[in-house]
């Protein structure tokens, strides 16, 4: 009697937390996808991070330099950030989903490794690709607009 009491509390306590497992990974975002950028020499995965979204580098067609180096982070502000490679690097970070529309992530910041400056940003969702707008932070008209298409 005490097993099946023990079992019961057990399978109890446990199951709810399958549940919430599983009712997590179905509503993992349609965002969290590995993307091209516009030039296509570059994949982007975006990845939930807690209530965030970010994304790294972690493919590029040109790896290295025409002078045979590896590509890094040079024009970082951050001198000790300069000798890091571009690939792995995260340049998308913070973006939270937009309560009024699931299709739009904003308040994030956007991280340029060829001028070595970080934007405001917010992406769209729109199927296969999304679109992404970098800003001056004050000045949301003052930016660059980009597509991104679905590489998986």
């Amino acid at each position: 009697m005490k097993q099946t009491l023990a079992f019961l509390l057990l399978f109890f306590a446990v199951t709810p937390s399958i549940q919430a497992q599983e009712i997590r990974q179905a509503e993992t975002k349609p965002i969290c996808k590995t993307w091209y950028d516009e030039s296509k020499e570059s994949k982007i995965q975006i990845y939930q991070d807690g209530n965030t979204f970010s994304g790294k580098v972690v493919w590029m067609l040109k790896p290295y330099g025409p002078d045979g180096k590896l590509r890094l982070d040079g024009n970082n502000p951050e001198p000790s950030h300069r000798k890091k490679s571009i690939s792995g690097l995260v340049i998308l970070h913070s973006f939270r989903q937009n309560p009024t529309n699931p299709n739009e992530y904003i308040d994030g910041k956007v991280y340029d490794p060829n001028n070595g400056k970080t934007y405001c940003g917010k992406i769209t969702y729109k199927g296969n690709h999304l679109d992404l707008r970098g800003f001056i932070c004050a000045l949301s008209f003052l930016g660059r607009s980009t597509r991104w298409t679905l590489a998986e």
